[in-house]
């Protein structure tokens, strides 16, 4: 009887297919839940793991016969959904589950779906095809439901900054500064980003199926956000709109720093886009060479930020420097100020990484299965700010082009002279209607 069962298992083969909950308190933790606990698999007397029904596996008792060429899935621990297809051994075949639709009633969680060919004697089976979760709510992931409201809350916050800050510059618009244009276009395009992002999850959530046209714009858009911002607050820090009108041949070295940053950013992310969509019908040898490009491309891009780093910090104390010797206390004041945010975001960045450091090696995660985007909401948080921040200190007003053109002076008269003296001479109408308070702004300063 058993040869002749033997032989029977031989000529099909049965796939499992396994859908379940992981219970957080092991979801989350660095090994992760052990299956044998919920019902999948067995050990044996040594401690060594069986997942599949062999013959071994009958000669220890650890299944039936008739479960031969099968997953070991015990019935009093496993609460998840079972189904199985059997596949003739010979000739074309193409089927599929009977009931392909699994449902849950353990709530929210992390789940896993497992398929298996648990057959030594059967043939190889090529499976195709398509899965879809769908939660109660959509067919969203539910722990990207927190990230999508956050999501629409930074997108009204972004729409809010870039009504007050144009209707500003429309007021203000014969004192515009370039540095202002920048600020504007930098809003804008973080509208753009967080609004397609909305749209892309409001699109996955109602259909279950994610725009690969939506999501690409919304990635491309926020790198050329990234990209544009780190151009801004390298022409901040330089000093335009406070101590210059223009850059010069800088301009042209920020930009061209800016497109190759958003070349290889936008090349990084494709790879890795790439790697994760693909990985299932990749080769090893593939999947190793376009691993091999993500790495090349996050080394550049990580050595352009480190030089802008650089250059943001030699740029800022240049200029509050060049400020503090001038004695232009309202426009280092400004500097002063960006300084105490910039320093106040990175101790708020280092915190964050250190928190993701922590949740990602820790034996049990900080952060449970829904909260994993808490981290780039941090770091999206953080950008918002500094660009509120940054777009507050250059606001539009009727005096931004004084500001940047002007020369602050003192009403003492040494220090007016010391101040002639210094840095060129005044012409006569430069002095305007001075006022007796110490460190008024004159309308005009021709500096020789």
């Amino acid at each position: 009887y058993e040869s002749r069962r033997r032989n029977l298992v031989s000529k099909t083969s049965t796939i499992d297919v396994l859908f379940f909950l992981e219970p957080s308190d092991c979801a989350k933790t660095s090994d992760g839940c052990d299956w044998i606990d919920l019902g999948i698999g067995m050990n044996d007397a040594m401690g060594n793991r069986q997942w599949c029904c062999t013959e071994d596996a009958m000669m220890l008792k650890m299944c039936a016969s008739d479960q031969l060429g099968r997953m070991i899935v015990d019935a009093r621990k496993f609460n998840g959904e079972h189904r199985f297809l059997s596949v003739p051994a010979e000739g074309n075949y193409e089927g599929s589950v009977a009931y392909p639709v699994m449902t849950t009633k353990s709530g929210s969680g992390q789940y896993s779906l497992l398929l298996a060919n648990c057959n030594d004697y059967g043939r190889d089976v090529r499976i195709s095809g398509e899965y879809v979760y769908k939660n109660k709510g959509g067919y969203l992931p539910g722990d990207l439901f927190d990230d999508w409201h956050f999501l629409m809350l930074l997108t009204f916050a972004y729409g809010s900054l870039l009504f007050w800050y144009g209707m500003s510059m429309k007021q203000h618009q014969d004192s515009t500064i370039g540095i202002q244009k920048w600020i504007l276009a930098t809003v804008f395009l973080g509208l753009l980003e967080t609004f397609f992002a909305v749209t892309d999850y409001a699109q996955w959530n109602r259909s279950g199926y994610r725009s690969n046209a939506i999501m690409l714009l919304s990635i491309f858009i926020g790198i050329f956000k990234g990209a544009i911002a780190r151009c801004l607050l390298i022409m901040v820090s330089l000093g335009w709109g406070v101590i210059r009108d223009s850059l010069g041949e800088q301009m042209k070295k920020i930009v061209f720093l800016g497109l190759f940053y958003s070349a290889m950013a936008f090349l990084r992310d494709v790879a890795e886009i790439i790697f994760v969509e693909e990985v299932h019908v990749l080769s090893a040898e593939t999947e190793e060479e376009i691993y091999d490009v993500f790495t090349v491309f996050t080394l550049i891009t990580a050595a352009i930020d480190v030089i802008v780093y650089m250059w943001i910090l030699d740029a800022l104390n240049g200029t509050m420097q060049y400020l503090e010797n001038m004695n232009q206390t309202r426009k280092l004041e400004r500097y002063l100020k960006l300084r105490l945010i910039l320093l106040l975001s990175i101790l708020f960045g280092l915190f964050w990484t250190v928190l993701g450091l922590v949740n990602a090696f820790m034996e049990t995660a900080i952060l449970k299965e829904n909260q994993d985007w808490i981290i780039p909401g941090a770091w999206a948080a953080n950008f918002f700010f500094i660009l509120l921040a940054i777009a507050y200190l250059w606001r539009p007003d009727p005096n931004a082009k004084q500001l940047a053109y002007a020369m602050e002076i003192s009403s003492n008269d040494d220090e007016l002279g010391l101040e002639a003296t210094t840095t060129g001479t005044l012409s006569p109408d430069a002095y305007g209607d001075l006022h007796e308070e110490e460190g008024t702004m004159v309308n005009k300063a021709v500096i020789s």
